[in-house]
């Protein structure tokens, strides 16, 4: 990775951080926890990929508080639900339909033998 991305990246992964932290106490929270879960979920793809999704983030929340728009209704009745849906459009999130297709198949090749 050269050292102009490296810098540009970061100063982008700031700019994220400045305006999540301009949000409401609330939603200031409800971001970093899903940020943290896509996170751990997503297996950190490239890092353009990290701060588009994260971005995006930003701007749905940023105008939910300008909105008063209630967390809730963002993210709906299943949290969980609504970070794997967000990350699924997104190239970091990508490797885990892989694995889990990788899963399957190896599953199925298994089952095939045993009858």
């Amino acid at each position: 990775m050269c050292i102009t991305r490296m810098i540009d990246e970061k100063r982008r992964y700031r700019k994220y951080k400045a305006r999540i932290e301009q949000l409401p106490a609330d939603y200031r929270t409800a971001v970093a926890a899903l940020e943290r879960y896509t996170n751990y979920l997503g297996g950190l793809g490239d890092g353009a990929s990290i701060l588009s999704m994260l971005e995006d983030l930003a701007d749905l929340f940023e105008q939910s508080a300008a909105d008063g728009t209630a967390i809730r209704a963002v993210v709906g009745e299943d949290p969980v639900e609504f970070a794997e849906a967000f990350l699924r459009n997104y190239p970091a999130g990508h490797w885990i339909i892989r694995e889990r297709e990788k899963l399957t198949k190896a599953i199925d090749s298994i089952a095939g033998k045993e009858r």
